[in-house]
């Protein structure tokens, strides 16, 4: 992948203040930088052209250790809120978005279903839920017109079926630029099926 200067640089400095944040608390498996790019930055940043143009902000459910809502704070600079219910990870987010200048990025130490936010025109999670209950939330929290984006590993077909069965929308495919049996599915209007007759 091509990564901007400016952006590598940054995020760079991110993976060493997520290592030191690592002997503390639990952020990754991944210890060495080249495997943090890789498995965890990298596979964030892809994500950044599949965001529709505009201003509207970004939510990330499950931030965790901020992949990939904060480096999508980073590489698009839009108003982001990250929601994160462990208070260690909450923490290093907020010192992370401080430490690197994102002061469009809000971190909301909370339950998904506890939090009150803007509507949202962009939805993110990554390795958070099944798709049938990442759609529940992203139905509650985009705006008119908004899209989700889900990074999915080999289930992704079968959790498409499994959503199906209550929920409608529109599904585009997009392969994963850093793993090979992954895609990431774009979905947008999103809405309730309706009974069947």
């Amino acid at each position: 992948m091509d990564v901007p200067r400016e952006t590598e640089e940054r995020a760079r400095s991110f993976i060493a203040l997520l290592q030191r944040w690592n002997t503390r608390i639990n952020l990754t498996a991944e210890r060495e930088v080249e495997a943090i790019w890789h498995r965890h930055v990298l596979d964030s940043l892809q994500l950044a052209p599949l965001v529709p143009e505009g201003d509207g902000p970004l939510v990330d459910l499950g931030s965790g250790a901020g992949f990939p809502g904060l480096l999508l704070a980073l590489a698009t600079g839009r108003d982001t809120h990250l929601v994160e219910s462990d208070r260690r990870k909450s923490a290093f987010l907020i010192e992370a978005a401080r430490s690197l200048g994102l002061a469009r990025v809000r971190v909301h130490p909370a339950r998904i279903d506890a939090v009150t936010l803007p509507p949202a025109a962009v939805v993110t999670a990554r390795a958070l839920a099944p798709l049938p209950d990442l759609l529940a939330h992203a139905h509650r929290l985009l705006a008119p017109g908004g899209v989700a984006l889900f990074p999915k590993g080999r289930t992704a077909e079968q959790e498409l079926t499994d959503a199906a069965r209550a929920w409608n929308m529109r599904t585009e495919r997009f392969p994963s630029r850093t793993d090979p049996q992954a895609i990431i599915l774009r979905l947008s209007e999103i809405r309730p099926a309706g009974p069947t007759t």
